[in-house]
């Protein structure tokens, strides 16, 4: 017994604590500033597309604080359309969505937090870096690409789970450059749900780096969602005043 516990005992005295690494992850994703364009390609199982046009631009702060306004410019049904999110490390964050046919601001309540983002595969969440301490986490020992380390993200409470809408989370990551390649989720029944997979990202300076490219299949109902950035400019200089709910509804 001694000799087949000692290895996995060892091999998991040499990982990094689970929680650190995904800390490392989230912290290596945000960058001082950034604008850009994003395209969002939708899918249907029957190989019909729709396609929607995006402006974002975000802002970071001390304390792992990072703000980002998302505007929606086609097509015209979503026109005008836009999302201000807080995005917290250690508290829950905060979204809001100005919604023009109505002329009205509404607070995106965390119970919304698991539903879809404009139609797409990908949630409300997913626009989002997760509060960290609504998850424990920990290395499993499946096997999976080289070089990766393989972490279960499991919501510390049902509350939590209901507001994410997934029991558990495992990550894929990059040893070398603490870059998530792949996420899978899966759902109450603990059946794989959800896979997002990380295709193409920027690389910046220290080590940071920005998506640039990632799509997210939904392998119970056949759709998939594709997001695509352009444009990327990083370091831009962005008045704080740009992240407010007067701005939102300009």
């Amino acid at each position: 017994m001694l000799a087949i516990l000692l290895p996995l005992l060892q091999a998991s005295a040499q990982n990094p604590d689970a929680a650190q690494i995904m800390m490392k992850c989230r912290d290596l994703s945000i960058t001082r500033s950034m604008t850009g364009k994003m395209n969002l390609k939708i899918t249907e199982k029957n190989g019909s597309t729709r396609n929607r046009t995006i402006s974002m631009t975000s802002k970071s702060y001390d304390g792992g604080l990072e703000k980002r306004l998302i505007r929606f410019l086609e097509p015209a049904d979503v026109r005008g359309t836009a999302m201000l999110i807080v995005d917290n490390r250690d508290i829950p964050d905060e979204m809001w969505i100005y919604l023009p046919a109505l002329k009205k601001t509404r607070r995106i309540v965390t119970s919304e937090k698991g539903k879809s983002f404009m139609s797409s595969e990908f949630s409300n969440a997913d626009m989002t870096s997760p509060t960290l301490s609504d998850f424990s986490y920990k290395h499993i020992t499946v096997a999976g690409p080289a070089n990766q380390w393989i972490i279960e993200s499991i919501p510390v409470t049902d509350d939590k789970a209901d507001e994410y809408g997934f029991s558990r989370r495992i990550s894929y990551i990059d040893k070398d450059s603490y870059q998530t390649k792949k996420m899978e989720f899966y759902g109450f029944d603990n059946r794989l749900f959800k896979v997002i997979e990380i295709r193409d990202v920027v690389l910046l300076r220290d080590g940071k780096y920005m998506i640039r490219d990632m799509a997210a299949s939904n392998l119970l109902n056949g759709r998939k969602s594709e997001i695509v950035f352009s444009n990327l400019s990083e370091g831009t200089d962005i008045d704080d005043s740009f992240f407010t709910l007067r701005n939102l509804e300009k």
